[in-house]
């Protein structure tokens, strides 16, 4: 009897979904995951829950208030993140996400309650993953920013050597860089011609927010104003190169923990091998002696 109560309410609830959205002319699911892949970044496409709960954020994001530096500095980390989303929606969809799980406990509580708490801890997980994905899609796209550096200020220290034009040498540069680097040199050469090239470097700096990017801006910034920025990028490019020593060592030292792990399973597996034949060759002695 509860199972077909429960049946009902899922059909009444779908049935009148249906009524409101043409009565309301509400996008479909197709053209809500078209308007999502539109300008991203990723060839990813989008899943119909994420269609549905980023269409959900809009509407919910006319009700989230912000402070002002609250507001830039979410903008600021989306625009450089690459989340084509406003502050707004942004912190909606986070709500909206972790709200649809947490809506889960409803029908938990009357079919299995001993799955609420479970609903309870994944809703705060999705909330936390959620809210922090724009830092972490940042933080890696600052990695391999940094990863390509120590060859930038290689490059900019032999250009130098020859000219002086900060630009021509960028746009050398991003012949040979990776996909992720050459997409920022390409905003950072088309804001340097439209505008001052101290600001569009000064805005490059600003958007990635990385202490390494800094000091390369910083040098290049003193290459613009007349100053002999060899010996200064010689400098950098000498720590750069300790700097990335240190970091593949670091990384180095995650591999062997990995690699223990295969080597005890390949020992298992060579165990069990033996094992096997053991067994086998002792039931065959044993099946001799009868």
């Amino acid at each position: 009897m509860i199972s077909l109560l429960f049946l009902f309410a899922v059909f009444l609830a779908l049935g009148l979904f249906f009524v409101f959205a043409d009565i309301l002319k509400l996008p479909t699911v197709k053209a809500s995951k078209a308007m999502i892949n539109t300008g991203r970044q990723d060839k990813k496409l989008s899943r119909t829950m994420e269609a549905l709960f980023l269409d959900a954020a809009v509407k919910v994001s006319r009700l989230i208030r912000m402070d002002e530096y609250k507001k830039s500095r979410l903008k600021s980390i989306l625009k450089a993140a690459g989340i084509q989303m406003t502050p707004e929606t942004y912190t909606a969809y986070v709500y909206v996400k972790a709200g649809a799980i947490f809506l889960g406990i409803i029908p938990c509580l009357l079919l299995l309650p001993l799955l609420s708490p479970v609903l309870v801890l994944l809703a705060v997980a999705v909330y936390f993953q959620e809210s922090q994905r724009a830092d972490e899609c940042l933080r890696a796209k600052r990695d391999l920013i940094e990863s390509e550096l120590p060859r930038f200020v290689a490059t900019v220290e032999q250009g130098l050597k020859n000219s002086r034009d900060v630009l021509s040498i960028m746009e050398n540069f991003k012949k040979n860089a990776g996909s992720t680097f050459a997409g920022e040199l390409d905003i950072v050469c088309a804001d340097m011609r439209s505008s001052s090239y101290e600001a569009a470097l000064t805005r490059f700096e600003a958007r990635l927010n990385s202490p390494q990017l800094s000091d390369v801006v910083r040098g290049l910034i003193g290459v613009l104003r007349g100053d002999d920025g060899a010996v200064y990028f010689q400098m950098i490019a000498h720590d750069f190169k300790l700097l990335e020593l240190q970091r593949l060592k670091t990384q180095a030292q995650k591999i062997p923990p990995k690699i223990r792990i295969f080597s005890f399973l390949m020992l298992m597996c060579f165990l069990l091998t033996y094992l096997m034949i053991i067994a086998l060759e002792i039931i065959k002695s044993l099946g001799g002696m009868f």
